[in-house]
């Protein structure tokens, strides 16, 4: 099996190399064995590692939250229910987040139809709102 520096990992991943270094300081991609010279020799499983933390980040799952998908992933004799577990609970943190969101939203626009958009912002509805 052919090893990876850490440049060419970063690059089969879609990532920069500083955050390859990110996600193994983190503990989310093993330390690597050296090369004589010293570089790092990642073997090709890394790249379909970093692919795996990459999408679950795109998924909305935090750096915490991969560590226990990695977990998962790594342990042949885990139950799917587990995972979906998780994957339910972060569609419902996301519809918390898009509910506050839209009120958030509401808001700016109700702020922002009473502003004419002229004068001095002493008087502006906007930034009185803000001081409340």
């Amino acid at each position: 099996m052919q090893s990876l520096t850490t440049g060419t990992l970063a690059k089969a991943a879609g990532l920069g190399i500083e955050t390859v270094r990110y996600y193994e300081r983190r503990g989310l991609l093993p330390v690597p064995a050296r090369k004589p010279s010293g570089y790092r020799a990642y073997p090709e499983t890394a790249v379909r590692r970093l692919r795996f933390i990459k999408r679950s980040q795109e998924l909305g799952f935090t750096l915490s939250e991969v560590k226990e998908l990695l977990a998962l992933w790594e342990n042949p004799e885990t139950d799917r229910s587990n995972l979906r577990a998780k994957a339910l609970a972060k569609v419902s943190d996301i519809e918390s987040r898009i509910n506050d969101l839209t009120k958030v939203r509401a808001q700016l626009l109700e702020l922002s139809a009473n502003c004419k958009g002229k004068g001095t912002t002493k008087e502006c509805p906007i930034m009185l709102a803000l001081c409340e």
